[in-house]
């Protein structure tokens, strides 16, 4: 299993849970940090047609490799 862990700030935590509240995409951890399973956010970026991560990290942000994304502060 393949993670990439993204240190993000507390406003972009909050972006990020604000942009994806769609449970079965976005996790979140007892300890307050954000799992993105990437095959679920990729289903859900064509059914939203939208890219949240992106648009809140930037296009460069996220590894095409990771099967996870997960971040915290």
């Amino acid at each position: 299993m393949s993670i990439q862990e993204i240190a993000v700030s507390n406003s972009q935590q909050k972006k990020i849970q604000k942009a994806i509240k769609d449970d079965s995409v976005l996790i979140v951890d007892d300890n307050g940090d954000l799992a993105v399973q990437a095959i679920t956010y990729e289903a859900f970026k064509q059914k939203s047609r939208t890219t949240p991560l992106e648009d809140i990290l930037g296009e460069d942000a996220l590894s095409a490799d990771a099967e996870y994304y997960v971040f915290s502060c």
